[in-house]
């Protein structure tokens, strides 16, 4: 059995736990005591935070549409169609028809990377995020 460190990935607090892991699996969590955040706790969240990690429905590869169907794609192929159909929809009707989502799963310099993207690259101010809702 091994403990590896690790960050919670539900929200923005920053808790910090380790990840139970016997024989290759991630069988559970252990909070860390000396993380100044959540002191040794964690919500219902973190505590099953580990089930998704072996999920069969996790998907590991982006899908993208071919012939009405999904089908696994390289990250590359799947990222220049975002590109293109985002700056194809931009300049047909303009950036205000487009808007952003962020996550709090991610960090603070991760969400401002992607405000800059969506006002420098697609001129666009709808940026939005789930915190606020």
């Amino acid at each position: 059995m091994s403990r590896i460190p690790t960050i919670c990935p539900f929200c923005g607090c920053g808790c910090n736990f380790y990840l139970m892991v016997d024989g290759g699996h991630v069988i559970g969590v252990e909070p860390n005591p000396a993380n100044p955040v959540n002191r040794g706790m964690l919500c219902a969240k973190g505590w099953n935070c580990h089930e998704f990690v072996q999920s069969p429905d996790r998907l590991k590869l982006p899908l993208i549409r071919k012939d009405g169907e999904l089908v696994e794609s390289t990250w590359d192929e799947a990222l220049d169609l975002v590109c293109t159909r985002l700056k194809d929809l931009g300049e047909k009707h303009g950036p205000d028809s487009l808007g952003f989502l962020s996550s709090a799963k991610v960090t603070n310099e991760e969400n401002y990377l992607f405000m800059k993207m969506a006002r420098g690259v697609f001129k666009t101010n709808n940026v939005d995020h789930c915190a606020r809702l």
